[in-house]
């Protein structure tokens, strides 16, 4: 009787720190990123300088994945980003920047989210469009303007349809709309600081 009621005790407690764990990381999750100290806001309709960067890329819209593979809120949104590429690559061009102290090839990087796609490691890029945490989506339009810099989904697993945020953003552009009207949270940034991943 009392190893019976010690193995459920044993058990009541390991689910209980399973829950709890995974409640405060869903609920660290839901914070917004701190806004760095030394941030200068970039307004939509910027200005993007791509050439000096990605000097071969013809007239087509350019969307930039913000990537850090420490990051968790990175690896949770692969299989959404590559369905991106997958849908999309025909009229938009795809870049991986990746935000990380560490080193990496372009290899490593394209293992990793599992596409052969360019890789550039020039955290300038975030600077320009006003980016300080990953993951994070940056649409550059024909004009080379910014058109949309926000976050992917609402979902951790972006696995909500109608808070597509990047999704919804790209449609609109390559349909020649304005950027359609954008919820605080799609354009608040959520995830690890860069380049450090502190989450």
């Amino acid at each position: 009787m009392i190893k019976v009621a010690f193995v459920i005790a044993w058990l009541t407690l390991l689910l209980s720190s399973v829950a709890a764990i995974f409640w405060y990381s869903d609920w660290k999750y839901q914070l917004p990123t701190p806004v760095p100290k030394n941030y200068t806001a970039v307004t939509m309709g910027t200005k993007i300088d791509l050439k000096s960067k990605l000097p071969n890329m013809d007239d087509k819209a350019v969307f930039l994945h913000f990537y850090n593979p420490e990051c968790p809120c990175s690896r949770f949104n692969k299989s959404h980003f590559q369905s991106l590429v997958r849908e999309y690559g025909k009229d938009t061009h795809f870049v991986i920047v990746v935000l990380s102290d560490k080193i990496y090839s372009q290899e490593d990087i394209q293992e990793k989210i599992g596409l052969k796609i360019p890789v550039i490691f020039d955290q300038s890029l975030a600077t320009q469009c006003g980016v300080y945490s990953t993951p994070q989506a940056a649409i550059i339009d024909n004009n080379r303007q910014l058109y949309y810099r926000g976050n992917y989904n609402s979902s951790r697993y972006c696995t909500a349809e109608k808070t597509a945020y990047a999704k919804i953003a790209l449609d609109g552009l390559l349909k020649s709309q304005a950027l359609p009207v954008m919820t605080a949270q799609a354009l608040k940034s959520y995830g690890c600081m860069m380049p450090v991943c502190k989450n």
